[in-house]
């Protein structure tokens, strides 16, 4: 089920182009800065084999490895460690599938700030479980009957909590986009970047971060097929919005881009694709036997693109961003096993 969706801006957030002045080059620098110490400078990897396949010079850069498990880390300690101490002493809240969920969590412990997660009963528990060691408390709820945004904002009025959202705030996306930063630090000739969606923060973070750098950089977003919301909303200028969609790619369920990250993608992102579930199983499938890397299929959906075809290298050299490793390796091992 899909149709057109306008959903209300925030009162700081009244146009466009005041969304896009939201985030700057400047931020995402600031926000690296910030995290500098705290949220790990993952490495940059390379596979003669992926060259080989993909057809080019592939640069994966692992946030698989970063501090939770996963990218979302760098917007949650960013946007955490600019609220004030009376602030941060009152606690926040978010809502999340798992892997802001963590990020908030250890960001929370980290900064002194107490954290509420609101999470889907069917999360995956190893995200449910690490939220929880990681001190937070956790509030589920039936994705079949609830929308979470309405329930954050029913808890958040009835707590006095404010809502740390999972992309759609501006020093999110900001924290998101230092892993762009670092890659095209680290390489700062490429010719494409690739980088997952869901909400839209670490693409369009990611891709304000490349083209500060590399201008002429060519940045792809990348979604899962049945979950294509922002690659619709990309090609029509108009936002879209999927409820549920059935993938294995649950960081990417989100139902539609925010009001600050859709226009900061119209912006600064070249293209959109998507990819099955199939493609993302076989790019687990690989890089955890070539590269021995654990990628949850969220994690996988940059570098599916890039080896189902869907993207084509060309001899270029592409940076590929694997956004997460937080995946329950039974599950990933039968996923592997039933394709």
């Amino acid at each position: 089920m899909s149709a057109e969706v306008r959903p209300p801006l925030p009162v700081s957030i009244a146009s466009g182009k005041e969304a896009i002045r939201a985030v700057t080059f400047v931020d995402i620098q600031r926000a690296a800065e910030r995290i500098a110490g705290v949220a790990h400078r993952t490495p940059v990897m390379r596979s003669r084999q992926l060259d080989a396949r993909a057809g080019g010079s592939v640069f994966l850069k692992c946030e698989n490895l970063q501090r939770t498990g996963a990218f979302k880390f760098r917007g949650a300690y960013n946007a955490l460690s600019l609220l004030s101490p009376a602030r941060r002493a009152r606690g926040v809240l978010t809502f999340s599938s798992g892997n802001h969920a963590q990020a908030v969590a250890l960001a929370g412990r980290l900064t002194g700030t107490p954290a509420t997660i609101i999470m889907p009963e069917d999360a995956p528990s190893v995200k449910m479980e690490a939220t929880a060691g990681y001190g937070a408390k956790i509030i589920t709820y039936d994705r079949r009957t609830t929308v979470r945004e309405d329930l954050a904002k029913r808890i958040s009025e009835e707590r006095d909590l404010p809502i740390i959202p999972p992309y759609d705030h501006p020093h999110i996306v900001a924290g998101q986009g230092t892993a762009g930063l670092e890659l095209l630090q680290s390489e700062p000739d490429l010719d494409v970047l690739l980088v997952c969606c869901g909400g839209g923060g670490l693409l369009s973070g990611c891709a304000i971060a490349a083209k500060g750098i590399r201008p002429g950089i060519r940045v792809i977003g990348v979604e899962p097929e049945v979950g294509d919301d922002a690659t619709r909303s990309f090609k029509s200028g108009v936002l879209q919005t999927v409820k549920d969609p059935d993938t294995i790619a649950d960081g990417a369920r989100t139902p539609y881009l925010g009001s600050i990250t859709f226009p900061l993608v119209m912006q600064y992102v070249d293209d959109m694709v998507t990819v099955p579930d199939s493609a993302l199983i076989d790019a687990m499938r690989f890089v955890w036997q070539r590269m021995k890397l654990i990628i949850e299929p969220t994690g996988a959906l940059a570098l599916a693109a890039l080896l189902s075809g869907a993207v084509e290298a060309d001899g270029a050299r592409v940076g590929v961003l694997v956004s997460g490793g937080n995946v329950d390796i039974l599950t990933a091992a039968r996923m592997m096993d039933a394709s």
